[in-house]
């Protein structure tokens, strides 16, 4: 009986009517899973990985898509099997979130903005399983407990906006697993995560898979994510199935082309040991232009001395301030010309606010930021101005950074025009210019960013940070939502334009193997202080602070044979970063392990 597959899809296709005609999603796409197995579909962005899983939930219905052909049979608890793609929507109705969870890819928009987190809990608790207010509230205590959110009482009472991404994908998770489903389909559901949180949330739904016999679906982009969740895998191309078998025999023996030059995408941890420079990865079927090593030089462009960024809670009828959130504390390093200094930690350490406060983007308390001779932190709002020719940002959602009501060449033009570097036909050529640089074509000045993909996107916000030509570029998580191809293309150029132009990145990320192959030099991290910082074989190598060493353990690596067990897997809470008004944290005193390597020894809190 074990043997009868919980799920069969055969031949689905699934198409979209759009002014132009049909568009087909999926063309032709068959796989079965089979109880307490994990097969994961994977594929780039507009592969059809997601609009095969709508299509299992028919949520597809509301999107815009038809099921234009095949069966998707559905072994039910009760009742036999059914074939999902005839089934009238008021059974769905029955069967989505009872029998079939769905842990969806962006969990702001999954969640209900104007509810509180326990009341969207324990409603689907309520509908499915017949329990009163109380039970189902101290059910939905309990499913914050499993998926370990730190004080969940309190949790129950907040809403969606009140809690960090990583926590918001817990409790969509938490709200899939309610009822206990035979079959979960999780749609990208560690993109947006940190390392340590990414590899809990796998190590939990193995486990609740291990114990429920759960049969679970996994979409994603990420081929260490594979490596460690997948029994089986589906590679899918253009709304193809193009390749499909055990995961040891996808990763070691891939046939199709499609699957081989996706795995050569990845950046592997500890690929770059042994190396002493950053140097570009070496993709299937590119013409890269060889680039020797990035070695970058001797002399200094950047010194930031006891940076202190914090922000105030305020509350009560007056609106005074009660605490104050320490999101950067006394954080030091420095950066030379045509480097690389990575920022790594998880969600909440302050690496984003300490990439923002060098620009001064958000106001420092303190602290002393040295651009080229040029102390950023005395000057007014006037030379402030002037000083950001040489300092750019590149952001982490290239959509919400492009104005989508203006032609992409005149977003990369207007930074010229706002500081007024060049006449009309020189801001042109210039545009132009700037376009071959990030490898897009000429025809895209004319269009809108809606019509771009994500890396297309990204390469323009690339562009026009360019455009002043800087000497320093802060990319905020720049790649870390695109896909695996993409984002190899991406760090690709960055690190040509670094060898071109002689750049200076602070590169800000959550994702070690990336970091590890764009970094010459590296800080970590933990509760708004760096408590690990050094060149990158140091930090990586030999690790020492007890953090760093808990990161690097938790990097899934794109290997099956390599997967990390659940006990190394188990991580401190995160202490909270809000200290009531008058609060003193100590110095940040540190010991030099190796010349250019220093550990955190006071106030590290891990």
């Amino acid at each position: 009986m074990l043997d009868t597959p919980i799920v069969r899809i055969e031949n689905l296709r699934v198409e979209f009517e759009t002014r132009d005609g049909p568009v087909v999603g999926v063309e032709d796409v068959s796989f079965a899973v089979n109880p307490g197995e994990t097969v994961c579909v994977v594929g780039e962005s507009g592969s059809g990985k997601s609009v095969s899983s709508l299509s299992l939930m028919r949520l597809i219905d509301y999107g815009g898509g038809t099921i234009a052909g095949g069966r998707i049979l559905f072994d039910r608890r009760e009742g036999g099997a059914v074939d999902l793609a005839k089934t009238d929507q008021s059974l769905m109705r029955t069967i989505r979130g009872n029998e079939i969870g769905m842990i969806f890819q962006e969990p702001m928009t999954a969640l209900n903005p104007v509810f509180t987190v326990g009341r969207q809990l324990s409603e689907g608790l309520r509908v499915h399983r017949g329990l009163d207010k109380v039970a189902a509230r101290a059910q939905a205590l309990e499913l914050l407990r499993e998926v370990r959110i730190p004080e969940p009482e309190r949790r129950l009472e907040q809403y969606p906006h009140e809690l960090s991404g990583g926590m918001r994908q817990r409790v969509v998770i938490a709200m899939a697993l309610a009822c206990k489903p035979r079959l979960l389909i999780a749609d990208e559901p560690t993109t947006a995560l940190d390392v340590t949180i990414q590899a809990e949330i796998l190590a939990l739904i193995d486990r609740l898979k291990r114990e429920t016999g759960t049969a679970v679906i996994f979409i994603t982009h990420d081929m260490a994510v594979v490596a460690q969740m997948a029994d089986r895998v589906v590679v899918m191309f253009r709304g193809n199935k193009v390749e499909e078998g055990p995961v040891e025999q996808i990763f070691e023996a891939p046939r199709h082309d499609y699957t081989r030059a996706l795995l050569a995408a990845v950046p592997k941890l500890g690929e770059m040991r042994g190396k002493a420079w950053p140097e570009p990865m070496r993709l299937l079927g590119a013409d890269a232009q060889e680039i020797a090593p990035i070695k970058g030089q001797d002399q200094e462009l950047l010194r930031v001395k006891g940076l202190i960024t914090r922000f105030p809670v305020k509350g009560g009828f007056f609106r005074r301030t009660l605490a104050n959130v320490h999101a950067v504390e006394d954080v030091s390093f420095s950066l030379n010309k045509g480097r690389t200094l990575s920022l790594v930690g998880e969600s909440g350490c302050g690496k984003s606010t300490a990439g923002r406060s060098i620009l001064r983007l958000v106001e420092p308390m303190a602290g002393e930021v040295v651009l080229d001779g040029v102390d950023i932190m005395a000057l007014g709002p006037a030379d402030l101005r002037r000083a950001r020719v040489d300092m750019q940002m590149v952001f982490q959602d290239p959509f919400a950074s492009l104005n989508p009501q203006m032609k992409l060449a005149a977003q990369v033009a207007e930074p010229m025009k706002n500081y007024g570097l060049a006449s009309g036909s020189e801001i042109e050529d210039r545009v132009a210019m700037l376009f071959d640089r990030v490898e897009l074509p000429r025809s895209f000045l004319r269009r809108f960013p809606h019509e771009l993909s994500g890396g297309q996107r990204q390469r323009v916000a690339i562009a026009r940070a360019l455009a002043l030509n800087p000497k320093l570029i802060v990319a905020d998580e720049a790649v870390s939502a695109l896909d695996v191809s993409v984002q190899a293309q991406v760090l690709n150029l960055m690190m040509e334009l670094q060898a071109d132009l002689g750049l200076s990145y602070v590169f800000i990320s959550h994702d070690m193997a990336v970091v590890e192959r764009v970094s010459h030099d590296v800080g970590v991290m933990y509760l708004g202080r760096i408590v690990e910082r050094g060149p990158r074989a140091a930090v990586f190598e030999n690790p020492q602070h007890p953090y760093t060493q808990a990161l690097m353990k938790a990097v899934p690596i794109a290997d099956p044979r390599r997967r990390k067990s659940e006990k190394d897997l188990n991580f401190k809470p995160i202490p909270s970063p809000i200290h009531r008004v008058g609060y003193v944290p100590g110095p940040s005193v540190y010991e030099e392990v190796t010349p250019g390597h220093f550990v955190l020894t006071s106030e590290s809190g891990y």
